[in-house]
Parts: C-alpha cells; sequence; structure tokens
C-alpha cells in the first residue's frame, strides 16, 4: 500500500502545480478534480474509507460543481496574457518559499505536542459528525456562508455582463 501513497502523493502534486501552471480556468478546475481525487485515494490507503467517500462525493462533486457553474456563469474563457515584471520574476520564487517556511513555521509553534500525532480516536461517521457539530459548529457554518456569497457574487458579476 505504501507505493499506492506515494504515486498518489507525487500525482496530488502535480496535479495542483496544474491548477496554478493552466492558462484556461476550465482546465484549472478539472485539475483541481483530479486532485480531489487523489486525495480520496490517500485517505483510502490511510485507512479513512469514510473521509475519502465525502472528499469525493462532497468537494469532486458538488463544489467543483460549483466552481464550474460560477467559471461558465463568468464566461471565462482564456487569459489575456500580461507581461509581468522582471523583477516579480525574479523575486516570486523566492518570496514564495519564504512565505511557506514562515507559514509551517507559524504553524508548528502553535500546535500543541502531540497534536501532529494524535493518539488513537474513533474515525468512523458518527465520530466525525459529533466533532463537525459540537466543536466545529461556526466555522462549519461561516464556511457555507462564504460558499453561498461567492456563488451571489458570480451571479452579480455575470447579470452586469448581461
Amino acid at each position: 500500500m505504501v507505493p499506492v501513497f506515494y504515486i498518489f502523493a507525487a500525482v496530488t502534486i502535480i496535479a495542483a502545480l496544474s491548477v496554478i501552471l493552466q492558462r484556461t480556468p476550465v482546465y484549472s478546475a478539472l485539475s483541481l478534480i483530479v486532485v480531489l481525487c487523489s486525495l480520496a485515494v490517500l485517505y483510502v490507503s490511510l485507512g479513512a474509507r469514510f473521509l475519502a467517500v465525502i472528499q469525493v462525493i462532497v468537494y469532486a462533486g458538488a463544489i467543483m460543481v460549483l466552481f464550474v457553474l460560477v467559471i461558465m456563469l463568468l464566461n471565462a474563457g482564456r487569459e489575456r496574457h500580461t507581461e509581468g515584471s522582471r523583477l516579480a520574476r525574479w523575486l516570486g520564487v523566492p518570496l514564495l518559499v519564504a512565505f511557506l517556511l514562515e507559514m509551517l513555521s507559524v504553524i508548528w509553534n502553535w500546535l500543541p505536542p502531540g497534536v501532529l500525532v494524535p493518539a488513537a480516536m474513533d474515525s468512523g461517521p458518527a465520530a466525525i459528525g459529533a466533532l463537525l457539530f459540537r466543536h466545529y459548529v461556526l466555522p462549519f457554518e461561516v464556511t457555507s456562508i462564504l460558499i453561498l456569497v461567492a456563488i451571489l457574487g458570480a451571479v452579480v458579476l455575470a447579470k452586469k455582463q448581461l
């Protein structure tokens, strides 16, 4: 099972880079579907079958349908090519690496000990539901409101163009 994990981890990284590097928004969305499905395979290889199914149904299914709907509503075709400055080209990658290292440092120092390697806990649907609706209700509801606002914003932008 270990080779499967490494193969799909590589597929996930390559597809994630493709999301960023694509010039067409539709191809970017398709690459994101590959990322989400390969993450589901990673969950299966780690023994979290319920999370894998939820990953495919909720994210690769429902959320990506919304993303593609928004892209189609905005009638986003090919992106216009703009010339970036040479300074931005040369400083972009080092600044990105510095930012990621800083974020990892902050997360590493912020987490209490034992969080990165959690103790044995129940991982069934009941345990996930209990965590979601007892401890994480506010982030869950804020996420749903953000998705609703994004959809409404896309509709408003699409109506202005008509």
